[in-house]
């Protein structure tokens, strides 16, 4: 298994599907609808523009298992030093380390990009999730109970951060 940099006329498609599944079958997305080879020309679009990491991690066969990105927490310039992450692995290969290597270079990523938080957001339920972001170092910074509404029930979620030790001099504006 490799980690890769996912490009748009490579890897849409695999991470298309991944979305797919989680909202279908889980609580990992709060949407209910699939998501379109359109929304994905604008989400690579919009992390392109924003020199936002697209990791995937891929088989010998150069399947796709499983990626993770970052992008911005709040759309003010006081939170350019925080990012909102998600990482999504194949539901076939979970399980297998691939959600633990890619957070391992998300924050290696974040670090070298002088940020200084990382946020989960991670609904409450999904304790694989919950229990990976803490033996990283992650931890719970609260909870918003009902902040969402999916299957038939009110779901609650937990964000979790990592402080950094970057940025090496930050500065306001």
């Amino acid at each position: 298994m490799e980690l890769i940099d996912c490009q748009y006329q490579t890897e849409a498609a695999a991470i298309l599907a991944i979305f797919n599944e989680a909202i279908a079958n889980s609580t990992a997305l709060y949407a209910y609808q699939p998501r379109t080879m359109e929304f994905m020309d604008n989400w690579f679009r919009d992390k392109q523009a924003g020199n936002f990491p697209v990791i995937g991690a891929v088989d010998e066969h150069g399947e796709l298992l499983g990626f993770a990105s970052y992008g911005p927490f709040r759309p003010w310039a006081a939170y350019k030093y925080t990012v909102e992450h998600s990482v999504y692995v194949h539901k076939d290969h979970r399980g297998r380390r691939i959600g633990r290597m890619l957070m391992d270079e998300l924050i290696a990523r974040a670090v070298r990009q002088q940020y200084h938080v990382m946020i989960a957001a991670v609904d409450v339920t999904n304790q694989g999730s919950i229990a990976l972001h803490e033996k990283l170092g992650f931890f719970h910074a609260g909870t918003i109970r009902h902040a969402g509404f999916k299957f038939e029930r009110w779901c609650d979620l937990a964000f979790y951060q990592l402080l950094l030790a970057t940025p090496e001099h930050p500065v306001d504006g």
